[in-house]
């Protein structure tokens, strides 16, 4: 029935579309192709909801050229269209250039006016106000030097003052060297390894011998290498460079030199090492954790520390490595509830209640365990009154949220996210609901979804927790014994229920599907004349989709958490992941070592929660679906398909 609203809906708003449509696609096919002289005939504005994108188009590509830039025109836009996200974009585009070209004033004038600067452009203010004799500028620019990894250009001037102002010592410098070789950023390391004292400079060749390869580098390390503070750093760098790759033999190298570094120096090998141990599952990482004594670690390896602890089964272990994180890090639901998990079974039962209480009482992974440790299962709560004639007009009328629905009519599904996001942005919770429900109504359905998400008092999960497609969904599941709350709470994950989803590597669909997955599916199933636009197609999408969940279901023990984190990163390391002895469900899911699935399983898990209580009326334990996760024992299986997709988040 809503697809058949929709389906109406849309076509009202399209016959409503007058012939300005085909201005704005031919606007942006100009800009596209970089046609100035057809996109300057596109610009003046001609009564469309869309005015604003040929006009920002054309002046985009003043601002590209600076002595094209006019910047009256510039200011004029500004205001016109104050608050709306083109505005901050062109803006943004108008403040690098000025940043580039060292145009302090003008950058000073206009920076004030962005709402959500990028790193580049905050970096830019710290140049502006340094330029202007700002006292306080390089006070608050320090942090910079400990944070950023990711380095934009713009930001270099600021790091090489901090050093000329010694405001940086040669530790410091020689610490943010380690973690810009650890995260493979050569580049930059070697820009903040020339800004050392003339003494303890390393030779580029060196450094790029160090990290290139590392186990060559250390075999021949002349027996002095530990004389000079380059020598020990250079040996450092390469025993973290080699942990990424052998770990086990990065250790063994450590040992054959641990005697010639300083006991801070050992404490930072064997974090390292520790720590690519931990990722790779392996069970010495929890031993050379605890080796590396209180050595400063980055909060991955923290949480790294704590996750080889929860696989030991070492819970002093755990509550040591989470008390010693960062209060941002150990205030972070995952880490209070694993401290709640520890206080308990170190009998400090009301220190762990605490923990526990502080965390409830929301649709996430870790507030669901918490609940239930509290003895409460997850409940939905009261359901939002539906939007006013008045509000539901107030959203109508928006001219954000008019340009986003015009762009996802034509199809510009990136520009309409965008519009639609900024428009959401510090709405109450009566607007989210009614550009929820709107957007709902339109079939816009990855949209609903995150408008509904930002409520923080007034809820309604039918509309956070959307159950589209139905028709196709159920009977698919139906018929493969599959969790219907399940299916939902992956397909949520996977699409937000676009059917024309398309991830960065090439999954398709409603469920996210790989080309070569879909072949491999219809293979399985003996369907003949596979072509990749069957993953287009929501119903054949459905259809592979959910036979595929049955055969992972079936090939990982039917233990739906394995299952998950096969959807996402393929059967094999499902299994790899596995222990060699029996291990809680919640664990193996902390444990993922894949940032990514790691999240997506968490979040699938807990939408299938959701969903069951939305479905069904009431919702299962998490905990006892988590379950356990019993040792590998080999693949008996035979699957060996790749993950179908990567999970689009589509916020």
């Amino acid at each position: 029935m809503r697809a058949a609203i929709a389906a109406v809906l849309w076509a009202v708003l399209a016959a409503q579309a007058d012939t300005g449509d085909e201005r704005i696609l031919a606007a942006r096919d100009a800009a596209r192709s970089g046609d100035r002289a057809r996109l300057a005939a596109y610009a003046a504005p001609a009564g469309h909801v869309l005015d604003p994108y040929p006009e920002y188009w054309w002046l985009s590509a003043q601002v590209a050229r600076p002595a094209d830039i006019d910047p009256a025109a510039l200011r004029e836009f500004l205001e016109r269209n104050r608050g709306a996200w083109l505005a901050e974009k062109l803006r943004g585009e108008w403040l690098r250039g000025l940043g580039r070209r060292g145009e302090w004033g003008t950058f000073a004038i206009e920076y004030p006016f962005m709402e959500q600067p990028e790193q580049d452009l905050q970096c830019y203010q710290f140049q502006a106000r340094l330029a202007n004799g700002d006292g306080m500028a390089l006070a608050e620019a320090r942090p910079l030097w400990f944070n950023l990894v990711d380095t934009p250009e713009s930001c270099v001037p600021v790091l090489q003052t901090l050093v000329r102002e010694a405001l940086v010592s040669p530790d410091e410098i020689w610490a943010r060297v380690r973690r810009l070789m650890e995260a493979k950023r050569n580049t930059h390391a070697r820009y903040a390894a020339s800004w050392l004292p003339a003494d303890q400079v390393p030779a580029p060749s060196d450094l790029d011998k160090a990290a290139a390869n590392p186990a060559s580098y250390l075999d021949r390390l002349p027996p002095n290498f530990s004389a000079t503070r380059p020598g020990r750093e250079l040996a450092l760098i390469a025993l973290a460079r080699l942990a990424r790759d052998d770990t086990l033999g990065a250790y063994v190298r450590y040992q054959r030199m641990d005697e010639r570094f300083s006991p801070a120096e050992r404490g930072y090998a064997l974090g390292q090492i520790a720590w690519q141990a931990a990722q790779r599952l392996m069970p010495e990482a929890h031993t050379w954790y605890r080796a590396a004594g209180d050595t400063p670690m980055s909060d991955e390896q923290i949480a790294w520390r704590a996750r080889a602890a929860l696989r030991a089964g070492d819970w002093k272990g755990v509550r040591s490595a989470i008390e010693a994180m960062p209060a941002s890090l150990r205030e972070q639901p995952d880490w209070a509830y694993w401290l709640g998990r520890a206080q308990a079974a170190l009998g400090k039962q009301d220190a762990a209640r605490r923990l526990f209480e502080q965390i409830g009482g929301h649709p996430a992974f870790y507030s669901i365990l918490a609940d239930e440790e509290l003895g409460r299962s997850f409940v939905l709560p009261k359901k939002a009154r539906g939007p006013s004639d008045d509000e539901a007009t107030l959203v109508r009328t928006t001219p954000g949220v008019q340009r986003a629905v015009a762009l996802f009519r034509l199809d510009m599904r990136t520009e309409g996210t965008r519009e639609w996001n900024w428009s959401m942005r510090n709405r109450d919770d009566r607007f989210l609901l009614a550009a929820a429900a709107y957007a709902q109504e339109l079939g816009i359905y990855d949209r609903a979804i995150n408008a509904a998400d930002r409520t923080r008092s007034e809820h309604d999960y039918s509309l956070r927790y959307l159950a589209p497609y139905r028709e196709r969904i159920e009977p698919n599941a139906r018929s493969r014994d599959l969790d219907t709350a399940w299916v939902y709470g992956l397909m949520r994950q996977e699409s937000r229920f676009v059917t024309a989803a398309r991830s960065g590597v090439g999954a398709q669909g409603l469920m996210q599907i790989m080309p070569s997955t879909g072949q491999w599916i219809a293979g399985k199933l003996g369907m003949k004349g596979y072509n990749i636009g069957w993953l287009r197609d929501p119903d054949t999408n459905v259809m592979l989709g959910t036979t595929y969940m049955r055969m992972v279901l079936e090939g990982l023990d039917n233990h739906p958490v394995l299952a998950s984190a096969a959807y996402n990163a393929g059967p094999g390391r499902a299994r790899k992941w596995r222990d060699s002895k029996p291990l809680e469900g919640a664990i193996y899911a902390e444990t993922i070592p894949f940032n990514e699935t790691r999240d997506y399983v968490k979040k699938v898990m807990a939408n299938s929660i959701v969903y069951a209580a939305l479905l069904d009326g009431r919702a299962p334990s998490l905990k006892a679906r988590l379950g356990t996760v019993l040792p590998g024992n080999g693949d008996a299986s035979g699957l060996g398909s790749p993950a179908p997709g990567a999970g689009l988040e589509n916020e």
